[in-house]
């Protein structure tokens, strides 16, 4: 069993202990309440049966939905149940007796559990607007200002993010006018195999300068070559420690990207910023994709103007996102000034279909336009 499946029996056994088994009601429905969200709770182990692996839930859209739904529920509902439960002890502290807390109370905390867990999955699986960024960078020539890029990340396309969704982001990227659309890794959550059809809108991606990409940790999970080639085949050049130059009117913007820090765990290349950049252009400002925002100092040193990276989902939910900022560097979400470099953590234009919850964190497609440096 996966550890994380472990870890959520925890949420289940105390809300079944302590919101659901004092009700007044039947014997039999309280333990059926209880065996549901045990199910529950082991959403990732059902995923891993179902493909294989945790990140790659094959069931239908509808079963997915519901899943996160249930889970998100679950652990909405152990967050108010313990707030509940402290209010109760001291209460129980205060008055020097016991204090119980009505089935009123209870039902009220289940039934909001639910409506926000509700309004949390449907924003997690919209498809997203347009954010637009505006980024000042030292150098820009003439030619550039006002050069549009329009960054997609975190796609996750899956059951939950299949064809039709990839269609819609298809055609609000194309309308954004971007001179160049750049992915920044996590395009997929499964085989080749299973996402074939679920990524062949992206085909029809268009920008005048090309659509560009990097690998996420993502792609690692999932056959790394089989997606390299795959992705390649529809139309996405790929910047694994690579970089391009853009020319307009004799000007010049470097385009550079990375491997992700999990590359090495199976054998491939580790992200190298130095080989990226071997006979780029001296003086030319470069823009870097990097899946992972946790090396932004050193790109920073390293003379990038601006870097653009996701993976962290934006948090997902206020409160988590500082937790999630811990393990990145402190490199969550938006803009950061990392010394002379702008660094933007895209909140991502899907998310994982195994935690697809967004509370104050929206989804994005960011637009970015870049201005000349005073």
């Amino acid at each position: 069993m996966p550890i994380i499946s472990l870890i959520f029996l925890i949420p289940a056994i105390y809300v079944a202990c302590r919101t659901f088994w004092p009700l007044s009601l039947p014997l039999w429905s309280r333990v059926l309440v209880a065996l549901l969200l045990l199910a529950a709770s082991q959403y990732h182990l059902w995923s891993r049966l179902s493909s294989g692996s945790v990140f790659a839930p094959e069931f239908p859209r509808a079963a997915v939905v519901l899943f996160n739904w249930a889970l998100g529920a679950l652990l909405l509902l152990w967050f108010v149940q313990i707030v509940l439960d402290l209010g109760l002890v001291t209460a129980a502290v205060v008055q020097w007796r016991r204090v119980g807390l009505p089935d009123t109370a209870r039902y009220g905390a289940i039934a909001l559990a639910l409506l926000v867990s509700a309004l949390a999955v449907a924003q997690a699986i919209r498809v997203p607007p347009i954010k637009d960024v505006e980024v000042e960078i030292a150098g820009l020539a003439p030619p550039f200002e006002g050069y549009r890029i329009l960054q997609l990340t975190d796609l996750h396309v899956s059951r939950l993010f299949p064809d039709r969704w990839a269609r819609a982001v298809v055609t609000r990227a194309n309308a954004a006018g971007a001179d160049t659309i750049v992915v920044t890794g996590d395009v997929i959550d499964g085989s080749v195999d299973m996402r074939r059809d679920d990524v062949a809108p992206l085909r029809a991606l268009r920008a005048a300068d090309g659509v560009w990409a990097i690998p996420g940790n993502h792609e690692y999970f999932f056959d790394y070559g089989a997606w390299m080639r795959h992705l390649t085949a529809l139309g996405f050049r790929m910047l694994p420690n690579a970089h391009i130059v853009i020319r307009r009117d004799g000007a010049a913007l470097v385009v550079a990207g990375v491997t992700d820090l999990s590359a090495p765990s199976v054998g491939e290349a580790p992200p190298d910023l130095g080989v990226a950049l071997r006979g780029a252009p001296a003086g030319v400002p470069i823009i870097l994709l990097d899946h992972q925002p946790r090396q932004a100092r050193h790109a920073a040193a390293r003379g990038v103007a601006l870097q653009l990276s996701g993976h962290t989902h934006g948090g997902m939910v206020i409160g988590l996102d500082r937790l999630v900022a811990r393990a990145n560097a402190g490199f969550v979400a938006g803009r950061y000034a990392v010394g002379g470099m702008t660094l933007y953590v895209s909140n991502g234009t899907g998310l994982w279909p195994g935690f697809a919850l967004r509370l104050g964190v929206p989804s994005e497609m960011t637009r970015f336009t870049l201005r000349a440096k005073p």
